[in-house]
């Protein structure tokens, strides 16, 4: 199935990897929030946080991407749904995303907020890796670790015109 949610030119927009747990913020989680919206909280790396802050804009796409599982990879496309705002996570003791060096003054981490738009056929690394033209995707970069990548707008039409196709 298709599920490509982009009528406009991949030029318009730009195009995100962004990963997650599925233990807690899976793709079925996403759908399943009000207006299929969560809001990404807990991002503590600055070159992800900058992303948020000056590149994301509301309507860019986004490949869904569990993490920490037994098989990484995409299962949905998302696109945001909101501009970087401060993440109240780095204020909350008792959330293990708690900085101790912010402050409400200087608040150091930002969030933005993800609508999820469709489940897709899970597409692993090895899938992934198999595409030549997919060979350059952060994701697959050695050492990469990342929540937040670029996809370009070259990958971001592979992927939808032929790695998420059903087989």
């Amino acid at each position: 199935m298709s599920c490509t949610p982009f009528p406009h030119s991949p030029c318009e927009r730009r195009f995100w990897l962004m990963k997650n747990e599925p233990e807690t913020e899976s793709i079925d989680h996403a759908l399943a929030a009000p207006d299929a919206t969560l809001a990404w909280s807990g991002v503590r790396n600055y070159q992800a946080r900058n992303f948020m802050r000056d590149r994301m804009q509301v309507g860019d796409g986004v490949l869904y991407w569990h993490s920490s599982c037994a098989e990484p990879g995409i299962y949905g496309l998302a696109c945001i749904a909101s501009a970087a705002r401060v993440d109240p996570t780095q204020f909350d003791p008792a959330s293990p995303y708690h900085d101790p060096r912010a402050s409400i003054d200087k608040p150091r981490w930002l969030l933005v907020d993800v609508k999820a738009l469709c489940k897709t056929r899970p597409v692993g690394i090895a899938e992934l890796r198999a595409h030549p033209a997919l060979a350059g995707m952060t994701v697959l970069q050695k050492g990469n670790r990342l929540s937040i990548s670029e996809v370009t707008p070259e990958e971001w039409r592979h992927l939808n015109e032929t790695v998420l196709q059903p087989g």
